[in-house]
């Protein structure tokens, strides 16, 4: 640097304004950022001991990005080269690079490059230079108000030590301004300024940790204010509100300020906080962020946020971004403030999160098959059976219909949640109800061999081939059956929300859980039968609300009197009690005696499996053209089997019921015989499960016919059976009996 340039440069500071004459030279002059450049801190012992390697400083304007670039290059013994981004190309780069590289090689010196405003430098510019700071050609040192890890290239920023500085405390600021007061070479230390403390003290509010914006403000109210007779100027509080008439608020359209300032108002949206919602809003506006980005994202709020709890807020905020359309600023200022307001007042709910999980599922699993009822029937339904079994869901009562939407391996997954919060809680009932009867027709149909017997029903044989089960189930049978069975239960109990009621069959939950809905203010005692269903009920209660009326109970007995007998339920009289197949889940003898000590005035609704009145498979065997007296023998051996006295699985009917609790004191009971029909299909599993081995005492029917027939009359019948029926479809009979027994004994 010659003589002239030199003189140049301290006239060009004398007239610079005070922010630039008070910049620090030393890091004793710097304030602030002591987080980064404390005693013993790394920053400071690099700048210290001249040891600097690249680096990027990435903070709020007038935090002193510059400033400590420039401390070090007054520090160092290297080369010191300074450009701005916004100024300078890839011509400048190399430049530089060029200067660097002959300062190395002639002078053995290293430079250091400094970039202001580095984020401003496009990608190939950022490629340019990154060799050289690879190899070491220059140690660059980056200024930024962007986030580095954004907007600088990543190969720069892996190779570089990032500082982030933060706003300057009120402290620091207060420092800055009573330096410059008294700095008589650079400040206005050789003036008679007298300020009052609120007037510093509004400067330094006002700044919002900006030390540029305070000397500016400062420097302002000094050479704006006349002094007096003894040549004093006095600066009031309201010289420095003329001085700094609006508080510089922080806000980048591109950068960190505007993501923190948009997140603060999403959630004071979401967390309902109308003060803060409109604060954070107020200052977007005042700062000129553009109010279509503001409404881009309240509509998708109202989706994320509020969903299903409130579906009028997608409406009312893209009605209002419309109106701000046509109006724009500033009236348009409204319409911002009602879509805010609706939603930072509006229930919420996130459940269309719910898509992603069906989307993570989708991405993490095998894609299941579409079921064949579901899929376009109008192509290839001759040759394929596209779309047979569909059910329109608008030829039913209340245009919806039980039938199968999922994949078959996915039948009872749930992606969506619904939660309990307006227009949304209104519909959880409703929506818990159907995939009640849902998960009931599996587990229902699953068990229901358990209970009638395992050869007896055709349909529990189907059940456990999950793809025939559900093709079964599409079509509405299964599902339409047990909402027939769970109306007249519920009908002919009529609950009153102060009922004691006994759920003697949880089952799958299709009675306790709708029970629950309707009784409240005392309990819900439900009997569970086996550790499948007392999983079920954990993990089920777990994800429901309002259960903490539902007592389970674990089966103990098959004895009534000493299940009931634990202190706990001794002496218990419930007002509603109710079954489902219960009867040979209990002693057959004691059932109707056992079960009215447990009510003293009230009802008592079976639902029950009539089984001698089951269709025999035989009667599947008729419009075969076989030998009349081959027939008969089956037909015998099959009238022994329905008829055996000590086969307590099947001989027995509704009257076998109905006689337990005809002349009772005190008691009254009526029947109703419910035929039910159901198509079945004699494949392959439901052969080998009519004809299998048995190992407990609930033998197959192949089992119970081998009794009362020769071996030969046996291979005989179940080669009939293979041969003739195998792959036909048609209609089983089965028949049910609905009990309702009224009791009141004084």
């Amino acid at each position: 640097m010659d003589l002239f340039e030199e003189v140049k440069n301290q006239s060009l500071l004398k007239s610079a304004p005070l922010a630039a004459r008070m910049r620090p030279r030393t890091l004793s002059d710097y304030f602030g950022q002591e987080h980064i450049l404390g005693p013993g801190r790394l920053l400071r012992r690099a700048i210290e001991s001249d040891q600097i390697s690249s680096l990027i400083f990435f903070g709020p304007p007038g935090t002193g990005k510059t400033t400590l670039a420039r401390i070090i290059a007054n520090t160092t013994r290297a080369d010191f080269i300074s450009m701005n981004a916004v100024l300078s190309g890839v011509k400048e780069i190399k430049d530089a690079i060029f200067r660097a590289t002959e300062s190395l090689k002639f002078n053995s010196k290293k430079s250091i490059l400094f970039i202001d405003e580095v984020h401003r430098f496009n990608k190939s510019q950022q490629d340019a230079l990154l060799p050289h700071v690879e190899n070491g050609t220059v140690v660059l040192i980056g200024a930024t108000t962007e986030n580095p890890y954004f907007e600088v290239n990543k190969a720069l920023v892996s190779r570089s030590r990032i500082f982030q500085l933060k706003p300057l405390t009120d402290t620091d600021l207060g420092h800055i301004l009573h330096h410059a007061m008294q700095d008589k070479e650079r400040g206005f230390g050789n003036l008679k300024i007298e300020m009052d403390a609120e007037a510093a003290e509004h400067l330094v509010k006002v700044s919002n940790g900006d030390a540029r914006s305070l000397l500016n403000a400062f420097e302002l109210a000094v050479c704006s204010t006349p002094g007096n007779a003894n040549g004093v100027i006095h600066i009031t509080r309201q010289v420095a509100e003329e001085s700094i008439q609006q508080k510089a608020v922080l806000y980048d359209k591109d950068g960190d300020a505007h993501y923190d300032t948009i997140s603060a108002f999403i959630k004071s949206l979401r967390g309902s906080d109308p003060d803060a919602a409109l604060y954070w809003m107020a200052r977007m506006i005042y700062a000129g962020e553009d109010p279509r980005f503001i409404f881009r994202r309240m509509i998708i709020l109202a989706s994320e946020d509020v969903g299903l709890a409130d579906p009028m807020a997608l409406s009312v905020v893209l009605a209002a971004a419309q109106a701000y359309d046509y109006v724009g600023l500033p009236e348009g200022q409204f319409h911002l403030s009602q879509a805010a307001l609706y939603l930072s007042t509006c229930p919420k709910s996130n459940t269309t999160f719910s898509y992603f999980d069906a989307l993570k599922m989708i991405q993490e699993e095998k894609v299941e098959d579409i079921p064949n009822h579901l899929k376009d029937g109008n192509r290839d339904k001759e040759g394929f059976g596209h779309g047979v079994g569909y059910k329109y869901p608008h030829s039913f009562q209340e245009h919806w219909v039980e039938q199968q939407y999922l994949p078959d391996l996915l039948q009872g997954r749930k992606f969506y949640h619904g939660s309990s919060i307006g227009y949304e809680g209104k519909l959880s009932a409703l929506i818990e109800k159907r995939r009640e009867l849902q998960l009931a027709s599996l587990f229902e149909g699953n068990n229901q061999m358990i209970t009638e017997g395992d050869w007896s029903s055709f349909s529990s044989l189907i059940k456990n081939n999950s793809s025939e089960s559900w093709a079964k189930r599409a079509e509405g049978e299964e599902i339409q059956f047990l909402e027939l069975v769970q109306s007249n239960i519920i009908k002919e109990l009529a609950f009153k929300p102060d009922d004691l009621v006994l759920d003697m069959h949880f089952g799958s939950g299709l009675f306790t859980w709708e029970i629950s809905r309707l009784v409240q203010h005392q309990g819900v005692y439900t009997l569970l039968h086996s550790k499948e269903e007392k999983s079920l009920f954990e993990q089920t209660a777990n994800k429901k609300t309002m259960t903490n009326h539902i007592i389970a109970m674990e089966k103990k007995s098959y004895s009534f009197s000493e299940h009931f007998s634990t202190p706990e339920l001794s002496g218990i009289k419930y007002d509603k009690i109710l079954g489902f197949k219960s009867f040979m889940k209990w002693d057959r003898d004691q059932f109707g005696s056992d079960l009215l000590k447990l009510i003293k005035k009230g009802r008592i609704v079976l639902f029950e499996y009539i089984p001698s009145l089951v269709q025999r498979p035989l009667d599947f065997l008729k419009v075969l053209q076989l030998p009349q007296d081959q027939f008969d023998i089956w037909k015998n051996a099959e009238d022994l089997v329905f008829f055996s006295p000590a086969d307590n699985q099947l001989n027995w009917n509704e009257n076998t019921i109905l006689k337990q609790f005809e002349n009772q004191k005190g008691c009254s009971i009526q029947v109703k015989v419910i035929p039910h029909h159901e198509k079945i299909v004699f494949n392959k599993t439901l052969l080998a499960r009519l004809f299998q081995n048995q190992t407990n005492e609930k033998m197959s029917y192949g089992e119970r016919m081998r009794k009362h027939l020769s071996e030969k009359d046996y291979q005989d019948l179940k080669n009939v059976f293979e041969e003739n029926l195998g792959g036909v479809t048609t209609t089983w009979l089965s028949t049910y009996a609905l009990f309702t027994i009224d009791v009141d004994v004084h």
